[in-house]
């Protein structure tokens, strides 16, 4: 149970003529079917990030690195989820600011009586807010804090599937590199077969070279299909990012190969790494949403003791009344007090439940400026990691094809082993593999920290090469 001591005050009185009242009445009466032709009235929706418009899907083109990632950000669903909410928030920051507007309601009103008297009433009322120890003032707070928070993860959503395109457009652009060199490989596998068969026909050989011959061969097809197989999951994979069906193919356009172009500003890896944490706490999107997040808490604790204060109103009111023929005016002009008495303790605990949020958004928003320093220090050591065995398997792909040509001159000329080409085919196959997934790694690691520090966005993607390693017969 709750009980209110209300009073009210009559500072004036005033009269107000018919014509007047009706006028006023039918002002007021539209100003909400005003506001629901004017969308936003209050042009809540002008703080927010608006999202890059997009054009229309084309999907019989060619897709370079920045159409994967423009047409991954403009029809992933996540990014219009996210969108979405932040218009949402929007609205609720309208809604509080509402607060500050005078609220207005007219009455209509007509009753028939018997033996046939007519009583009709025209009424309108008007109150305003003036004072309630900061109850408005904090709910607004709240919603626009709330509103930069849900804005800052709309930013970190917007980096999550950026990174996760720009992910899948390498595995894709790997997994295509893979196949392209297991065909190499099977090819080279059936031209030895086809120089053991020959030796076994001329008799310069034993059915053992013939055999192993064909069992690595076969090898080698087994390694090109599973290549293939792993290339479809993977153009499926980039399809969904796109906001597409898994089976539709994606074209990508011919990317061009940087082996070299490390130096770069996420490869300088002597800077200081403290200084890499620091700079992402102040860009993260997902810390600066932890922190309106506490913001927005605090403000809501403020609300909820301001809710068992006293409330100041003024109050108007304007009506007309028609008894058989009879007209009456009648207005008044006032002061409303509403003091709070006796909730039932409700207050209280709303008020121990906002502050426990405040303690639990903290807590939040600590986890994550840890989690922040973690993943900016994994980012940069694997990319320290990368850009070293990028550099090796490049030395070790040239060592193993000198190795391959050697072995494959010395058994054409019959002075080499079956045996040593099959060994020196399969560490030329391993290092190709191994060299697609170092330049794989070195892409992703690079935008992988970018994405750590708060700063993957479109100018990342002008010194990132659009292609890994390929390898043709």
């Amino acid at each position: 149970m709750s009980a209110h001591l209300k009073f009210q005050v009559l500072l004036a009185g005033c009269s107000l003529t018919r014509n007047a009242a009706l006028m006023l009445c039918m002002l007021l009466a539209g100003a909400d079917s005003l506001a629901d032709v004017m969308t936003d009235p209050l042009s809540t929706e002008s703080r927010l990030k608006s999202p890059a418009p997009c054009a229309e899907k084309q999907n019989d083109r060619a897709f370079d690195l920045v159409d994967i990632v423009n047409t991954a950000l403009c029809n992933n669903p996540q990014t219009r989820e996210v969108w979405a909410n932040s218009r949402a928030q929007a609205a609720q920051v309208g809604i509080a600011e509402g607060g500050y507007l005078p609220g207005a309601s007219v009455s209509v009103s007509q009753n028939q009586s018997t033996p046939g008297n007519k009583l009709r009433s025209l009424g309108l009322s008007v109150s305003y807010l003036l004072y309630d120890f900061g109850a408005r003032s904090a709910n607004l707070e709240n919603a626009r804090q709330l509103l930069i928070s849900v804005s800052a993860t709309q930013d970190n959503t917007v980096q999550a599937v950026f990174l996760a395109a720009v992910q899948a457009y390498y595995q894709t652009r790997s997994t295509l590199a893979a196949f392209d060199a297991s065909v190499v490989s099977e090819q080279a596998a059936l031209a030895s077969l086809k120089v053991a068969e020959a030796r076994y026909q001329s008799g310069s050989t034993t059915p053992a070279d013939k055999l192993t011959a064909q069992t690595a061969y076969s090898q080698a097809t087994l390694n090109r299909i599973t290549a293939q197989g792993a290339m479809k999951i993977a153009q499926g994979s980039l399809a969904n990012i796109l906001g597409l069906d898994a089976n539709l193919a994606i074209k990508l356009a011919p990317g061009r190969v940087s082996l070299d172009s490390g130096q770069d500003k996420f490869s300088e890896l002597e800077q200081n790494v403290v200084a890499l944490i620091e700079t992402a706490r102040k860009n993260r999107p997902d810390l600066l949403a932890a922190e309106a997040a506490v913001k927005a808490a605090q403000a809501a604790a403020d609300a909820a003791r301001a809710a068992g204060m006293p409330t100041l109103s003024m109050t108007a009111a304007a009506n007309q009344n028609n008894t058989a023929g009879l007209n009456t005016h009648g207005s008044s002009l006032g002061l409303a007090v509403s003091v709070p008495l006796f909730s039932g303790f409700s207050p209280t605990y709303r008020i121990r439940a906002a502050d426990a949020q405040v303690d639990t958004k903290k807590a939040q928003m600590d986890r994550i400026r840890l989690q922040v320093a973690l993943d900016v220090w994994n980012a940069y050591q694997n990319l320290a990691t990368a850009s070293q065995n990028r550099h090796t398997t490049r030395d070790l792909l040239s060592s193993a094809e000198q190795s391959e040509r050697v072995a494959s001159g010395r058994y054409r000329a019959g002075a080499g082993t079956m045996l040593d080409l099959l060994n020196a085919q399969t560490i030329l196959a391993g290092a190709r593999q191994q060299r697609i997934q170092a330049d794989l790694n070195w892409n992703i690691s690079r935008a992988t920290l970018a994405q750590a520090m708060g700063s993957l966005d479109a100018q990342l993607l002008t010194s990132l090469p659009d292609a890994t390693t390929s390898f043709k017969p």
